[in-house]
């Protein structure tokens, strides 16, 4: 499996099908992403990138990264994983869930 890099600091107006044409200059681009946020649907200005070979993120990464691009000195190196979030599983929010209900359902009163 080829290697996932890390590209930051894109122009905002960078799209994923650039990103794949930029780096296919060193090679196979198994994937390219730029991450835009859920809200704005705008880019946040980072994305990634997966090579196909080991050899060809290396190439990469020696060719791009402090690469001015667009006006921007973009950032290119491997990818870390992603690290787990604080605060737990999927439950979330204020209160979450569980806690000691009891029999009678979370006010203690009443009937079923």
């Amino acid at each position: 499996m080829g290697k996932k890099l890390y590209v930051g600091n894109l122009p905002y107006s960078a799209t994923d099908q650039v990103l794949a044409d930029t780096f296919a200059q060193c090679g196979t681009v198994e994937s390219a992403k730029i991450i835009m946020d859920r809200d704005s649907g705008r880019s946040k200005g980072f994305g990634f990138v997966e090579m196909s070979s080991d050899e060809e993120a290396q190439t990469a990464i020696s060719k791009f990264n402090g690469a001015e691009y667009d006006g921007r000195t973009i950032t290119v190196n491997e990818a870390k994983p992603m690290a787990p979030r604080e605060g737990g599983g999927g439950r979330g929010g204020f209160g979450g869930g569980g806690g000691n209900r009891g029999p009678r359902g979370p006010r203690g009163g009443g009937r079923f």
